[in-house]
């Protein structure tokens, strides 16, 4: 996260990420399945808290591809937290500096993108997500992500009195949003990090968007993930 004392007043669009930002594709011609120029990101949707960063991190390490958090990046463009801008400048205003660097990461990013738990209420947000990437939504029932972000304080839209009528408004008024971004529905429940992400890694294989059983990569990598809960 990126802390400091003010937001900039003015955020202009780029065309490019910043240099610590932006990220290339790295382990190209691995095999000849695998090629830059027709590879899409595989990116993640759900609600705040579902495990988006955590699995997509971990996923990417599988994979061997590079991982990038649309929050961290939209800190870093804006100088500030997400929660200090929020509390500034208002939502609408942040969702203008969201769809900014989504649209910046899906056209430059071949790798794994965490979004946002909002993404995807921009009907443009979805679009650009669902063309230019595998759209993986982690659907995770309120309790389970209450239970994992109870106190966590640094989530804007979670910051009321009774935050679980608020997840569970947020999942009713968002479910189909994220159906309608994504490409494959996971159901995450309570099983541990490795676990989703091999169920993850067998769809790409099964549709086709990841060579089977590739040395380095696949199913055959699961006891080498570590077992934790999402």
């Amino acid at each position: 996260m990126v802390r400091g004392s003010r937001c900039r007043n003015v955020v202009k669009r780029s065309n490019t990420l910043s240099a610590s930002v932006r990220l290339t594709m790295t382990g190209c011609g691995q095999t000849d399945f695998f090629q830059c120029e027709t590879f899409l990101s595989i990116i993640f949707v759900g609600l705040p808290g579902s495990g988006k960063t955590t699995i997509g991190r971990q996923l990417a390490r599988r994979l061997g591809l590079p991982f990038v958090d649309s929050d961290h990046v939209i800190e870093h463009r804006l100088g500030c937290s997400i929660r200090e801008f929020f509390a500034r400048e208002g939502e609408e205003s942040f969702r203008d500096v969201e769809q900014q660097v989504l649209d910046d990461l899906t056209q430059s990013h071949q790798g794994v993108i965490s979004t946002g738990g909002g993404s995807v209420l921009r009907e443009a947000n979805r679009r650009h997500l669902h063309e230019r990437g595998h759209v993986i939504y982690l659907r995770s029932a309120p309790e389970d992500v209450f239970r994992r972000v109870r106190h966590d304080t640094a989530r804007p839209l979670l910051q009321v009195d009774d935050p679980m009528a608020r997840l569970r408004a947020l999942f009713e008024a968002r479910d189909p949003l994220y159906r309608d971004a994504a490409h494959f529905v996971i159901e995450t429940g309570r099983p541990s990090v490795a676990t989703l992400v091999n169920m993850i890694v067998m769809q790409l294989e099964l549709a086709g968007h990841w060579p089977a059983h590739s040395q380095g990569h696949g199913a055959a990598q699961a006891a080498a993930d570590p077992d934790r809960d999402a």
